[in-house]
C-alpha cells in the first residue's frame, strides 16, 4: 500500500495555483512533484493534486493507496460526507471518483497542515517558479 501526501495552493482565490504531492512505497519516497496550474482556485488545486497523484500511482501499477490531505473539504467530498456544490469543481470530483474506482483499496484522510508541510512546500515552490 502506497502513501500519498497532497496539497493544492493558490495565491489569491482565484490566483496563481499549483499542486504538490509525495508518494511513498514501503516508507521510501518514490516520487515528489510540484506542478503549476495557472490561475485557479484553491479547491481546484486541491482536486488536481489528488488527480495527478492518483494517475502517477496508477502509472506505477499501484492498486492500493492511502491519501493524506490538509483539505477537509476535499476529504469530506471524496468520502461522501459533503456534497459538491461548486459547478466548476464537480467535473474534477467525478474524474477523481472514476480514478479511485480503479484502485482495489483506497482511503483519504484529513490531516493537520503541520503534517503536510512537504507537499505544501512543493506547491508553493511551483507557484513561485512560474509567472
Amino acid at each position: 500500500m502506497i502513501e500519498i501526501y497532497i496539497d493544492g495552493a493558490s495565491q489569491g482565490n482565484p490566483g496563481k495555483a499549483a499542486v504538490g504531492y509525495l508518494i511513498y512505497n514501503g516508507g521510501q519516497l518514490v516520487k515528489k512533484e510540484g506542478i503549476y496550474l495557472g490561475i485557479q482556485t484553491n479547491n481546484f488545486a486541491e482536486y488536481m493534486a489528488l488527480i495527478f497523484a492518483l494517475v502517477e500511482s496508477m502509472d506505477m501499477n499501484q492498486k492500493k493507496a492511502k491519501v493524506f490531505s490538509d483539505s477537509q473539504l476535499l476529504c469530506e467530498q471524496i468520502n461522501g460526507k459533503y456534497k459538491v456544490k461548486n459547478k466548476n469543481i464537480y467535473p474534477l470530483f467525478v474524474l477523481a471518483k472514476n480514478i479511485i474506482a480503479k484502485f482495489e483499496e483506497f482511503s483519504i484522510t484529513h490531516i493537520d497542515r503541520e503534517k503536510n508541510e512537504e507537499a505544501d512546500k512543493l506547491a508553493e515552490e511551483a507557484i513561485g517558479f512560474l509567472i
